[in-house]
Order: C-alpha cells, then structure tokens, then sequence
C-alpha cells in the first residue's frame, strides 16, 4: 500500500497565463515540502498539456542534481501525477494517473500504465467508493468536500460525513477534494482522509501557504 502525504497539491494549469507561471509555482510548493503534485489541465490541447508536463517532469529529476550550500536542507522531489491522460503520463514519464467517472476505467489505465505507478480514481458517493474499492487502483479520492469553484458542473458537496463514510468503505489511502483550506484542513483529516487536495489555498504565495498546510496537518 503506497504512502501519501498529508498534503497533495494540484498544479492547475487554469490557474495560469503562462508556463512559465506554472512552473514556478510547482518549484515554489516544492520548496515548502510539497512531494506530490498532481497536473491538471481541462484545455483539451494536448500539444500544450505535454509540454508543460515535460517541464514538470524535467524540473522533478532535476532536482536532486542541484547543489545545496552546507546547512541548507535538499529540496524536495516531488512525485508528478498526471490528471485524466494515462498516454500523457507516459509520454511524459511522469509517476501516475488520476482518473474521473467519466475517464477510463481503472483497469484500463492500468493496463497501459503498468504495475509501477500509481493509479488514483476520484469518487463522490459511497457506490462509487465500494466500486473503485474493488480495482488496482491504489488510493481513491472523495469530494467535494466542501463547495468548491474550481470545476464548472461540480457533484453534490458530500460533506465530512461523505468523507467518513468514504472511510468506511475502504482501506485503501483516502484523499479529500474539494474547498479545502487552511481553516478547515484538520476536520477533513479527523474525519478520515489521509491526504487533502488542494487547488485555490495553494496560489497566493505558495511556499508558505503549503509550509503553513503542513503544519496544520502534522
């Protein structure tokens, strides 16, 4: 069973007007401890979501050449999670795939994906967990939690009671989505989750927004 961190970041590419941005900001959540961050990008252009993706992806594996000065701790080498597109994943050697109710099923994710990386499915009700409970799929999500802006038609809010039913019916790793800040991070923890998605609380200065996250979640 695989580990996740307490905090498990999405670098949505919406969010940006510019690669460069984007990028920036993944280097800035990985610098406040982030090592696991998930790429999203609902553009439907391909050309652009794998450039961008094999930036991520040059900027992950280089990161343990970097040299620190003595004292300063290594920067952190964040896994890259690929939302939606297992091809993409390869392509771009990235570490896993996050996959919808509407995307592929799990079992043909994995298919192509292999055995070696990782595989999570998002669920927003109980039959939808028992189902993804049932697959290769090695953690399963669970929202949104909370209202949420950053999808255009969201499912309906669950709550922290979904989050504990959700905790319920499987054993496998569990992370919250949806509305998830610093004012609320640790109720969705105690409810159940072992890791909370966050997209919006992460922008405004995100080093320290992620280094103030995972201080509430220690």
């Amino acid at each position: 069973m695989i580990g996740l961190p307490p905090l498990y970041a999405i670098v949505d590419a919406g969010c940006f007007s510019a690669a460069e941005e984007l990028l920036v900001f993944a280097e800035e959540l990985a610098a406040g401890g982030c090592t696991l961050l998930q790429y999203r990008n609902k553009s439907g252009n391909a050309r652009v979501m794998l450039e961008q993706a094999r930036e991520l992806s040059r900027f992950s594996r280089a990161k343990p050449a970097l040299s620190m000065p003595k004292g300063v701790p290594a920067p952190h080498v964040p896994k890259l999670i690929m939302n939606d597109r297992a091809d993409l994943c390869l392509v771009a050697e990235f570490d896993g795939v996050h996959v919808g109710q509407d995307d592929l099923s799990p079992e043909s994710v994995r298919g192509i994906i292999g055995a070696g990386r990782w595989l999570g499915v998002s669920t927003h009700n109980p039959e939808q967990v028992q189902k993804a409970d049932q697959t290769s799929a090695d953690y399963l999500a669970i929202g949104p939690v909370f209202s949420t802006s950053s999808k255009d038609r969201p499912d309906p809010v669950v709550g922290l009671d979904g989050v504990r039913r959700a905790r319920q019916l499987t054993r496998k790793p569990l992370v919250a989505i949806g509305g998830i800040t610093r004012a609320n991070a640790a109720s969705v923890i105690e409810a159940g989750a072992d890791s909370v998605a966050v997209i919006s609380d992460l922008l405004r200065e995100p080093r320290k927004s992620a280094e103030e996250f995972f201080r509430i979640l220690r």
